[in-house]
C-alpha cells in the first residue's frame, strides 16, 4: 500500500480508556505529514533529476559514438588519401620512367645517326680528295703538255729566227 501524506493526515486513530493524546496525535500525524510531503518531493526531484541525467548520459553516449565513427571515418579517409597519394607517385614515378627511356631511346637513336653521318662525311672528303687530287694531276699532265708544247714552239721560233737572219 502506498502511503501519501493525505493518508497521514487523515487517518483516525479509536480512542481508549486512558489512551494518547488526541491533539498530540494529531501534531505529530501532521508534522510526520509535512516531513513525509517534502520527503516525497525530493525524491520526485531527484527521480527527475535522475532522469534527466540519464538522459544527459545517453546525448554523451551517443554524442561519443558518433565522434568514434567520425574519428574512424577520418582515419578511413586519411589512409585512402595516403592510398591514392602513394599510388599517384608510383604512377608519376612510372610515368617519368617511360618518358626518361624514350629521350634515351631517342639520344641513342640520335647519337647513332650522327656517328653515320660523320662517317658518310668522312666517305664524301676521301672521294672529294681524291676527285681533287686527280683533276690537280690532270692540269699539272696538261701544263706539262703545254710546256712542252712551248718549248717546242720556241725551238721553231728560234730555228725561224736564225734562218731569217
Amino acid at each position: 500500500m502506498k502511503l501519501t501524506p493525505l493518508d497521514i493526515q487523515q487517518q483516525q486513530f479509536k480512542v481508549r480508556f486512558r489512551g494518547f493524546d488526541v491533539r498530540e496525535v494529531d501534531r505529530f500525524l501532521e508534522q510526520t505529514a509535512d516531513a513525509f510531503a517534502s520527503l516525497q518531493e525530493t525524491a520526485k526531484r531527484q527521480e527527475e533529476e535522475i532522469r534527466r541525467l540519464k538522459l544527459e548520459k545517453q546525448g554523451y553516449k551517443e554524442r561519443e559514438e558518433t565522434f568514434k565513427r567520425a574519428m574512424l571515418n577520418s582515419q578511413k579517409v586519411l589512409e585512402q588519401m595516403k592510398d591514392n597519394a602513394r599510388k599517384s607517385a608510383e604512377i608519376i614515378i612510372a610515368d617519368a620512367e617511360v618518358k626518361a627511356e624514350k629521350i634515351l631511346n631517342r639520344a641513342h637513336g640520335r647519337l647513332s645517326q650522327l656517328h653515320e653521318d660523320i662517317a658518310e662525311l668522312k666517305r664524301q672528303r676521301v672521294q672529294i680528295e681524291v676527285q681533287i687530287q686527280s683533276i690537280i694531276d690532270a692540269h699539272t699532265k696538261l701544263l706539262e703538255i703545254g710546256k712542252e708544247g712551248m718549248d717546242a714552239m720556241d725551238a721553231e721560233d728560234t730555228k725561224i729566227k736564225l734562218l731569217n737572219q
